[in-house]
């Protein structure tokens, strides 16, 4: 009972994410509006506000703080959060045992690869970078489409993998447009 005196407005630490944070539960979000309750949850929670209180209620207002981050990263990526409302909905990603994926977007991925490592220039590796941001946006608003219209769950996890795939490229085609320009 002390623990919902001290910290009256939050509801369990077993909460999902959306609800932990008072959010829908869906793929669409407004990255602003997770940002101001994320910093009012925090406020709330910091253990400095509990230093009266004791050793306890410091502890217990750290794992409030943890648990409140760790929901806060989940939520502001969008891969994370696709794969998170996967498992809410009983299809978990398993990226790292289901690399299944459809033929049309294995072979984007070979065209991808081969185009990289005959890249020399920087306006090619510019070309091939906004190529991928734009099936990664293509691929956000498919996922958006999967999950808060279709409420097609084992559709979106293999939009989650398809943007594991395309975020790890990106980063690729980035390192080596940097390493050009060094």
């Amino acid at each position: 009972m002390w623990l919902r005196r001290i910290i009256p407005r939050l509801i369990s630490l077993q909460a999902n994410d959306f609800e932990l944070f008072g959010m829908p539960i869906q793929f669409s979000m407004k990255r602003d509006a997770l940002d101001v309750r994320w910093k009012e949850l925090q406020r709330e929670v910091h253990p400095d506000r509990f230093a009266v209180e004791g050793a306890a209620a410091q502890r217990i207002a750290m794992q409030w703080s943890v648990r409140i981050n760790e929901a806060y990263q989940r939520l502001k990526d969008p891969v994370k959060r696709a794969a998170y409302l996967c498992e809410l909905h009983g299809a978990p990603v398993n990226a790292e045992n289901n690399t299944a994926m459809p033929a049309v977007f294995l072979m984007q991925q070979m065209t991808w690869r081969e185009t990289l490592d005959e890249t020399q220039t920087q306006a090619e590796l510019e070309t091939l970078l906004s190529e991928v941001q734009m099936t990664h946006q293509q691929a956000l608003i498919d996922m958006a489409q999967a999950i808060d219209d279709a409420r097609d769950y084992n559709l979106a996890v293999g939009q989650v993998r398809a943007l594991m795939f395309i975020d790890r490229f990106a980063s690729e085609v980035r390192h080596k447009l940097d390493v050009l320009l060094d």
